[in-house]
């Protein structure tokens, strides 16, 4: 008669958490969302909560084809995928130092150009006029482009180039993809894997200037 009795004291006990729940995004992302360590799987921990959510709800609406996200996300309704992107946000974590970077040093002055000046003759803006002057993001809604690894940003840059990636119109990361070349696509994604991510990173709570462009993506969570 105690046998039954032992056999219910040794089950552990179940951690009721968003943690324990969402073990499945931290497969791929890492620990903590830290982000995997393949150099494809991008960091979401720290993230601005309506850029998550908004890419959370592009996975399971199919906006944002990855069939992997698309049938991990179905069940989940937008008050849930709020739940994620706000558990995420919510992480303070330090990140991993970036490794030394494979590209020669006229590629990285291109990346360092363009993300900091643009290009106007090419209707290029710089990456900072939208994502901060520090480039770890701005307010609920644009993420930081630091602490990425090179394989995500050249797939990226090169999936709004593409169309493979899209937004709320008017789709202004699409826009300003489409007059980068495959040189400027690699240069910028070189140049920001190489870069450090300040010791207390924060996303900026206003853009330095108002946006080149009109973002559908900015209205999109209101």
């Amino acid at each position: 008669m105690l046998a039954p009795a032992i056999a219910l004291a040794q089950v552990p006990a179940f951690e009721d958490s968003m943690a324990q729940r969402l073990l499945a995004c931290t497969g791929c992302h890492g620990k903590d969302g830290r982000a995997a360590s393949d150099g494809y799987y991008p960091r979401i921990a720290g993230k601005p909560a309506g850029y998550l959510f908004r890419q959370l709800r592009a996975f399971r609406d199919g906006q944002r084809p990855y069939a992997l996200m698309t049938h991990l996300l179905a069940p989940l309704d937008d008050a849930f995928l709020r739940e994620i992107a706000s558990h995420f946000a919510g992480l303070d974590l330090p990140y991993a130092p970036r490794p030394p970077s494979r590209a020669d040093a006229a590629t990285l002055r291109l990346g360092q150009a363009l993300a900091q000046q643009g290009d106007m003759a090419r209707g290029i803006p710089a990456c900072q006029a939208c994502h901060g002057t520090a480039l770890t993001g701005v307010g609920k809604d644009v993420p930081g482009l630091l602490g990425l690894p090179v394989d995500y940003l050249n797939a990226q840059l090169g999936a709004w180039r593409t169309g493979a990636r899209r937004a709320e119109p008017p789709d202004c990361m699409a826009q300003i993809a489409r007059r980068l070349g495959p040189q400027d696509v690699n240069a910028l994604a070189h140049w920001l894997a190489a870069q450090p991510v300040p010791a207390a990173a924060r996303v900026a709570p206003a853009a330095p200037a108002p946006a080149p462009l009109h973002c559908g993506s900015m209205d999109a969570v209101r």
